[in-house]
């Protein structure tokens, strides 16, 4: 487990793509008890030890993620992510460029909870919830492009069902289209940033993950670490 940042309050871990944030129907044991057993394990502690979930990646996606070490900067920060307080970037490998070098993005998607998969319209349609989000391509490769995103809502599978919708599937996503699946099973999506005024101490708070050790994610974004 790689530790980005740690003080009182907030713990903010980077992600692998074969780790699950909190507990499914796998089984396996999720970030959120291994983060647990590190506190517990650092400060001495015995019995129950608290770690709230503050925001999740799917299981194939790695980067950022943060905890709260106390019930009040829990609820702090997930007040502050409904206001959409808490900025995320996003880092993504596609095989087909979009056709403008950036953009912002603006669907209807709509969850289909049976397939766990979500469909983009451009229009509104029954129970669907507008999703919106910046892109910019910042390099690439012979084969692949590396965009840049940033959310602006956070929906089902956003990044991933909106690029899909206009062809730019990320690398690797079965799911939307990918014609093959990484060798790590995994998707090329990274989640590079978060930036978000600490909910204590209210300073600006900014947290970077380094992309995976894999060779392309190195060498596409060499010039961008």
């Amino acid at each position: 487990m790689q530790i980005l940042y740690e003080d009182n309050h907030i713990i903010a871990v980077n992600k692998s793509v074969s780790e699950i944030v909190q507990g499914d129907k796998t089984g396996d044991k999720p970030l959120v008890d291994i983060v647990r057993d590190y506190l517990k394990d650092k400060y001495g502690k015995t019995g129950n030890v608290f770690c709230g979930v503050v925001h999740r990646l799917d299981r194939p996606v790695s980067g950022v993620v943060l905890f709260a070490k106390t019930s009040k900067s829990l609820v702090r920060l997930n007040e502050m992510l409904q206001k959409h307080e808490i900025k995320k970037k996003y880092w993504a490998i596609v095989a087909n460029p979009p056709k403008q070098s950036k953009a912002t993005l603006k669907h209807f998607l709509v969850h289909n909870q049976k397939q766990n998969k979500s469909y983009a319209y451009n229009t509104e349609k029954p129970d669907s919830k507008l999703a919106v989000l910046d892109y910019t391509t910042i390099s690439k490769s012979d084969r692949y492009t590396l965009l840049e995103v940033d959310l602006h809502t956070g929906r089902h599978h956003q990044i991933r069902c909106q690029l899909a919708a206009i062809g730019s599937v990320i690398k690797g996503d079965l799911k939307y289209g990918a014609p093959r699946s990484n060798p790590d099973r995994g998707i090329s999506l990274h989640a590079k940033s978060v930036e978000f005024i600490h909910p204590v101490k209210k300073e600006k708070i900014f947290i970077t993950a380094p992309v995976p050790s894999e060779k392309l994610w190195q060498s596409i974004s060499y010039n961008c670490q």
